[in-house]
């Protein structure tokens, strides 16, 4: 399953003041009044415990130490997280250059 991003600026742009309403994202417990930057933050340190969780289920994997099973979720939970992180990324560049288009 690949991701494609937001292809309709409208639903991004809903999708956005519908989360800085409520800052309520799954895996994200956001507290009342928490800024945008704050929950991004923390998508990315939890980002970067599930990458680190799909490292160590590799290892154990070649260790020999692992069940099949376990490593095979944590690395396709690895890898749809950088899927995602990736194309949030690319919005955001896409976002940013958008704006630095707009005339002053």
């Amino acid at each position: 399953m690949a991701i494609t991003g937001i292809t309709n600026p409208a639903a991004g742009a809903a999708a956005y003041a519908n989360t800085a309403k409520t800052m309520q994202m799954p895996g994200i417990e956001a507290a009342k009044g928490e800024s945008f930057s704050d929950a991004m933050k923390q998508a990315g340190v939890e980002a970067i415990e599930t990458m680190r969780g799909g490292e160590k289920a590799s290892a154990s994997a070649v260790m020999g130490t692992a069940n099949l099973t376990d490593v095979v979720e944590a690395v396709t939970a690895a890898e749809l997280t950088l899927q995602t992180v990736v194309a949030v990324r690319d919005r955001m560049l896409s976002a940013y250059q958008e704006i630095m288009r707009m005339p002053i």
